[in-house]
């Protein structure tokens, strides 16, 4: 057995394997997809390109090669019979209240429908495909559930839609703006991937097992779901409700900060500096523009300052749920929908990070310490 080596709780910079995909500087206030700046790729590209870059590894170089992905996801975002079929006794027990529930518990029928296999007994062509349709279909299932557990009817996904587009157009039941577009997908871009989180180290571990790729999105989604992770965007919006009004930020913030009480919204584990992605979505709000933008502006302003002088030396900055939220907001998608909404592009880089790891054969299985009371000691007999 190798020599035990104590590492810092939670795993903070340790590496745990080479990847290929992407990487977070958070010292820098940077991060990247492959080669490419995720910021200027959420700006120039296309949610469908950027999808392609991290199953496929290259970007499109030509309009014509761009078409190519947009046409093979299309019919692959229609739910499947047996699928739709099982949807309403899922939204009945999942409620709105709780839509990641609700879509882990619909992936874990589209997988028994679609026969998953495990990623040990597949090809590399057959993984490829079983990622391609789970990363169509589920923002299908997330708006479908959505409309069901809200007394609607679900709406069917359009091919002539792009996926930011038709995903906005099966939650709101109309043809979003191409302003609202650019905003959603310049989110989603930027939030695809970001290094080993808890939900993408989670979806690799179980992949390490050789589990079906179902498993390893079940998994992800369960971490994801925590609101110390993906759960914060509409926490911060609830933050912005409570203050009210810019004339109330300070005795309120005021007050959490002596306290030593967490702002939603603000604070990261990597970044020592600005989020990139806050910096970015700031712009893309402010271009929204409205009573709600110049509000946020003005708390995080007040943050800022009141941490400067209570706090002095402490770096806190907005992450990218503060201003996520804002600009979902705006769009009109529902709060109850704005972690699901983060889940719809990060699946993509989940299933990415799934198969690089598949083609590794070595299980991920740490150690831990044991500080229980010492053994072994008699066990006692009942009284």
């Amino acid at each position: 057995m190798p020599e035990l080596v104590t590492v810092p709780r939670g795993l903070a910079g340790v590496v745990v394997t080479d990847t290929t995909i992407g990487h977070v500087r958070g010292r820098e206030g940077f991060y990247h997809y492959r080669q490419y700046s995720a910021i200027d790729l959420a700006e120039r590209r296309t949610l469908e390109d950027v999808w392609a870059l991290l199953i496929d590894g290259a970007l499109p170089v030509s309009t014509a090669s761009a078409g190519s992905l947009p046409a093979e996801i299309a019919p692959l975002r229609h739910i499947p019979p047996a699928v739709a079929a099982a949807l309403p006794s899922i939204a009945a027990v999942s409620t709105s209240a709780d839509p990641m529930g609700g879509l882990r518990a619909a992936l874990a029928v589209a997988g028994l429908a679609a026969g998953a296999r495990p990623l040990y007994d597949t090809s590399p062509d057959e993984r490829r495909a079983q990622a391609m349709r789970l990363c169509a279909l589920t923002p299908s299932l997330l708006a479908a559930l959505y409309r069901l557990s809200s007394g609607l009817d679900p709406i069917a996904p359009r091919d002539d839609l792009s996926h930011t587009a038709n995903y906005l157009y099966m939650i709101t039941g109309s043809v979003p703006s191409t302003e609202q577009v650019s905003a959603i997908q310049k989110y989603l871009i930027a939030t695809v991937d970001h290094g080993f989180n808890a939900s993408t180290f989670t979806a690799r571990v179980i992949a390490s097992t050789g589990a079906d790729l179902y498993a390893c999105i079940g998994g992800a989604l369960g971490a994801l779901s925590g609101p110390l992770h993906g759960g914060a965007p509409s926490r911060a919006l609830d933050t912005l409700d409570a203050i009210g009004t810019v004339d109330q930020a300070d005795a309120w913030l005021r007050e959490r900060i002596l306290n030593g009480d967490r702002i939603m919204g603000f604070g990261h584990p990597i970044y020592r500096t600005e989020d990139p992605r806050s910096r970015m979505l700031k712009g893309v709000a402010q271009s929204l523009g409205g009573d709600l933008v110049d509000f946020a502006v003005a708390v995080e302003a007040r943050v800022l300052a009141l941490l400067a002088e209570l706090k002095p030396g402490r770096e806190l900055h907005t992450n990218v749920e503060y201003y996520a939220g804002v600009v979902m907001e705006l769009c009109g998608l529902p709060r109850e929908m704005f972690t699901p909404t983060f889940a719809t592009s990060r699946v993509i880089g989940w299933c990415a990070n799934v198969l690089e790891q598949a083609e590794d054969s070595k299980i991920i299985r740490p150690d831990s310490r044991y500080v229980g009371p010492p053994p072994p000691q008699p066990v006692p007999d009942p009284a």
